[in-house]
């Protein structure tokens, strides 16, 4: 028997994705050069930029770490 994710789960990353291009976008860095500094691949960023994939925790890290802001900063706008 499959097993479905709840689509609650999905939305979060959804949520993320927007949070995510913004930031990066004023900080005036494009997805290759958030994906130099943050140690993930440009395919990886798009992802979850256009939520199609729900960031993992060290994901979050890794983003934020190349961002320059903290966990905290990054997921203050996604409703839980």
């Amino acid at each position: 028997m499959r097993h479905t994710p709840p689509q609650r789960s999905l939305q979060h990353g959804a949520q993320f994705g927007p949070v995510l291009r913004r930031v990066r976008t004023e900080r005036g860095l494009t997805q290759e050069h958030l994906a130099a500094l943050s140690g993930l691949h440009r395919t990886e960023i798009s992802l979850l930029e256009r939520g199609e994939r729900k960031p993992l925790l060290e994901t979050i890290v890794a983003l934020c770490r190349g961002l320059g802001v903290t966990p905290a900063e990054m997921l203050h706008e996604v409703k839980i």
